[in-house]
């Protein structure tokens, strides 16, 4: 006979302490057939991983007892009863099936009974001989065995040893002797059982949400019966915090948040200085646009007042003639007023406070109403209310101050 293959378990030290066996399950099923031979259901009852109280051993594990009730559905009229290692294909271990009792139930009696297996009744294992009336059956009906179980008393049963993970076998009583059935029949079934089985073919260890931590994936070799070789293989496995939970986390967020205040802090003070910076060299610009135009002025008064001065002696050598004197004075005495005003224009062109469109506005009124009176020229200016938070240079205000006088002198020409 094949050799068993081994079943392969793992667990998670550190997060738990059984094995994990894979998916794995055998059953215990009943089929109903109608009076042509033909199947029309099959009720299940799988089982999977160890029973309870498996200690690795049929002679010293307990049998657990179950108790099921199923319903003939239509057209059926016989039953059979099948211990079956056809679960999924990699499933090996062991089923053990003792003491099945089959029965009818019936509302105002007893129930009937209809199939049971008392113990040592018709069993040989050392023939592997079952009851007259049961098969073995699979695609390795050798597979299916009579064992003995217990000790004080022991008892033989019906077993199923799967050794291999593509294989399977059963026990189920023959449909020529199987128990008449009707449909809706309510069906009691009790039976004793015992098993352990696992896979040979384990390829994945699924965990999901682990908590952070250090832990150990073993993973080990087991007989048959689950019983450990003492082979086995261990893995560390490390479940790393959340980023937000790393020691280097909170640390980088304080030197980001240093060094955005600090990069912030250079970048305030960068645009303090810039436009200290512009504003100096546009003060620069100022001062010496208004130097330029103090010199302008400055010449133009040194001029008069030399022109004042050569008056003032032609009027004294015409002393002798008052009307002469007379006019020379009045010539005088006009160039005085010139002066005065060039003065004020001096004044008003260096003033930073009248670096606005308001003042330029009236400004220019004054001096033209200053130019028209003597002329005896009409004058009349319509202008609007000016802003005072337009800013005009003192350069701009000096030229246009200077167009407007050009213009007003041409006008008096003309006139």
């Amino acid at each position: 006979m094949k050799l068993p293959d081994l079943r392969i378990r793992y667990k998670l030290d550190g997060y738990e302490n059984n094995w994990h066996d894979g998916r794995c399950d055998m059953f215990f099923a009943v089929r109903c057939y109608n009076d042509s031979g033909d199947q029309v259901s099959q009720e299940s009852f799988s089982i999977s991983g160890e029973s309870a109280g498996w200690n690795g051993s049929l002679i010293n594990s307990p049998l657990t007892h179950r108790r099921e009730i199923v319903t003939v559905p239509p057209h059926a009229s016989r039953l059979l009863v099948v211990i079956s290692s056809g679960g999924p294909p990699a499933t090996i271990g062991v089923y053990v099936v003792a003491n099945l009792t089959v029965a009818r139930i019936c509302s105002n009696a007893a129930p009937v009974m209809l199939m049971e297996f008392p113990p040592d009744h018709g069993l040989n294992d050392e023939t592997n001989s079952g009851p007259s009336d049961w098969i073995l059956d699979g695609n390795v009906p050798s597979m299916a065995k009579i064992v003995t179980v217990g000790r004080s008393p022991s008892q033989r049963a019906l077993a199923i040893l799967d050794i291999s993970p593509t294989s399977h076998a059963e026990w189920h009583n023959s449909l020529a002797s199987a128990p008449v059935v009707s449909p809706g029949d309510q069906i009691l079934l009790e039976w004793n059982e015992m098993y352990s089985m696992g896979v040979a073919d384990l390829q994945t260890a699924d965990y999901q949400k682990l908590p952070e931590g250090h832990y150990l994936l073993r993973v080990a070799e087991f007989d048959l019966f689950g019983n450990p070789t003492g082979i086995e293989s261990v893995l560390p496995v490390v479940v790393s915090p959340p980023f937000w939970k790393q020691p280097w986390f909170w640390p980088l967020c304080a030197a980001l948040v240093l060094a955005a205040a600090v990069g912030n802090w250079r970048y305030l003070v960068w645009r303090r200085i810039r436009r200290e910076m512009v504003r100096l060299k546009n003060q620069q610009v100022l001062e010496k646009e208004r130097l330029r135009i103090a010199q302008d002025i400055h010449d133009d008064l040194g001029a008069r007042i030399t022109e004042i001065c050569l008056a003032s002696a032609l009027a004294k050598q015409n002393s002798s003639s008052p009307a002469a004197a007379s006019a020379d004075f009045d010539h005088i005495s006009s160039m005085g007023r010139e002066l005065v005003a060039a003065l004020y224009e001096t004044v008003w062109a260096v003033n930073p406070a009248n670096d606005n469109l308001d003042a330029l506005g009236t400004y220019l009124c004054q001096i033209t109403n200053n130019l028209c009176k003597p002329a005896q020229l009409p004058c009349r200016l319509e202008i609007t209310d000016l802003p005072r938070n337009v800013q005009v240079s003192s350069q701009l205000r000096h030229n246009v101050a200077m167009a407007v006088k050009e213009a007003t002198h041409t006008d008096q020409s003309a006139a």
